[in-house]
């Protein structure tokens, strides 16, 4: 039976594109059009990170990292 972890997925737009990264796993990061291609290309771009890091031998790690928002008065 597989583990099942949620890692957090950080999504920005800095010029044009968006592009998003996973704070736990460094190196780990894509690039989308759209939201919807961002996020299905970072459930690709995850698979295949961790793909790499169990054929490397390396430990997978457990998250750590969350989100919160907050309201700001401007």
């Amino acid at each position: 039976m597989q583990k099942k972890r949620k890692f957090l997925v950080v999504i920005e737009r800095p010029q044009g594109n968006l592009s998003a990264y996973v704070p736990d796993l460094p190196g780990c990061g894509t690039t989308g059009r759209t939201r919807k291609e961002v996020l299905a290309n970072m459930r690709k771009t995850i698979d295949l990170h961790l793909e790499g890091m169990l054929e490397d031998g390396l430990p997978i790690p457990v998250p750590t990292s969350e989100a919160a928002e907050r309201d700001v008065a401007m």
